[in-house]
């Protein structure tokens, strides 16, 4: 009796010739490798061979007998029932010729059929699985990055119009911080997340993270208050600068040449850009400008404290906490310097409609914190790198919606100097796409 358990990996004949005799590795026999398959399901890589044998009587009792079968990884044989094949998702056939007889097909036990048949079903339905599963991945994360680009444009437009009408941006990211933190609190009472379990510890590491994304949003609605949407974004698109610089001083990061090398279309084009706004102030300007360091300043802390997310606290609790904490950090704040405005008396007072301002204010904070969740969430499935080239085309896709909707006067320098700057925002992403992809390896 002979039986083969395994065979050997598919590199021993992958560098033979397609035609002439060779030695298959199951079976042993000098024999004419027809063709290879390939076959692939979920990542898998299954190869399967025809391989034509040519048997001896020596070996299974039939002269001149002609085994043809095809195989892919495990097979066996049992010379007293005949040649037994054991494959993964291919219907073994052998053909039995005694000397001068015509080719008579044999038929393999009904065990041995039914086994490669079933297995043939499986390995079919798993790669259809497999491509649905594939499919719906693919159609999730572009829902959600499509989500991320429409809650980011309505927050932009929603919170624009309520800031040209209610000047007052400590109220409004502080309210804003209040919607999101109502929609913390319904999430872990609901269950759709689980509620982490935070040491002290925890809390003390994430505060700082907290105090710079307090400001960091803060400084983001001073800009839109003074300036128009389009050139908020613009100046914003200097992140990698900031990100670049900060990791430099307080990292001690050497940035790679190429890396500097992109910084340049971005400097030079948002100072292109500056030069030619039409609605520039310098409070607008600089103001954006804080924005970039202290949001960059949160990614540099981020790595110098390390949070350690254990249990529980995965990216999505770590910014609904990061939401609560700003909201109480900018509560005092708010009452000191700007007091309480947002009132039906105060807007009434004003000559405002209570209505419009307060639901724009609301669906403002909605998308505000939304945007928000929905980039994390992306976050978590995708690399950072993919993401910063994901944020890339937000950003142009807030300019051009705000352009349109609020009728942005741009002329062509102005315009040339913002796609100069998101061009190497883009050039920096790939870059640093690269620069991971080297650290890999």
């Amino acid at each position: 009796m002979q039986r083969w358990a395994s065979m050997k990996t598919t590199a021993d004949i992958v560098a033979a010739p397609p035609s002439g005799r060779m030695l298959c590795n199951p079976c042993g026999r000098a024999s004419v490798m027809r063709q290879e398959r390939r076959i692939v399901s979920g990542g898998m890589m299954i190869r399967s061979w025809e391989c034509l044998a040519l048997a001896t009587g020596s070996n299974d009792g039939r002269d001149g007998a002609v085994l043809s079968h095809r195989y892919s990884s495990m097979l066996s044989c049992d010379s007293d029932l005949g040649l037994r094949l054991k494959t993964i998702g291919r219907v073994v056939q052998l053909q039995n010729r005694r000397a001068r007889e015509p080719v008579v097909e044999a038929r393999a036990t009904a065990d041995a059929g039914g086994a490669a048949a079933d297995e043939g079903a499986g390995l079919e339905a798993a790669q259809a699985g497999a491509g649905i599963s594939e499919s719906g991945k693919t159609l999730r994360l572009g829902s959600l990055f499509g989500l991320w680009y429409l809650f980011n444009i309505y927050f932009n437009i929603y919170n624009k119009q309520v800031l040209k009408v209610f000047p007052f941006p400590i109220t409004i990211t502080n309210l804003q911080f209040a919607v999101g933190g109502v929609f913390v609190l319904l999430m872990w009472a609901t269950g759709l997340h689980k509620k982490p379990s935070v040491t002290q510890n925890q809390l003390a590491s994430i505060l700082p993270l907290a105090c710079v994304h307090t400001l960091g949003n803060l400084f983001t609605n001073m800009s839109l208050g003074k300036v128009a949407v389009s050139f908020t974004h613009t100046i914003k698109a200097m992140e990698p600068f900031f990100s670049v610089l900060l990791s430099a001083a307080f990292l001690g990061e050497v940035p790679n040449p190429l890396v500097v090398a992109t910084l340049v279309p971005i400097v030079g084009g948002v100072a292109l850009a500056s030069l030619t706004e039409a609605s520039f102030n310098w409070a607008g300007f600089l103001s954006a400008m804080a924005s970039n360091v202290t949001f960059q300043s949160r990614n540099v802390l981020s790595k110098k404290l390390m949070v350690k997310k254990e249990g529980s606290l995965d990216n999505i609790n770590l910014f609904s906490i990061i939401t609560i904490m700003s909201f109480f950090l900018l509560a005092p704040a708010t009452l000191l310097v700007e007091g309480v405005k947002f009132t039906p008396s105060y807007l009434q007072a004003a000559g405002l409609d209570v209505k419009v301002v307060a639901t724009r204010a609301l669906l403002a904070g909605i998308c505000f914190h939304s945007y928000q969740q929905v980039s994390y969430m992306i976050l978590a499935k995708v690399t950072p790198v993919t993401h910063s080239v994901g944020n890339c085309v937000k950003r142009v896709i807030v300019i051009v919606t705000s352009v349109l909707f609020f009728r942005t006067p741009v002329s062509t320098i102005n315009a040339l100097g913002t796609g100069i700057a998101l061009t190497g925002v883009f050039a920096y992403s790939q870059v640093k796409s690269k620069k991971g992809d080297k650290k890999l390896k």
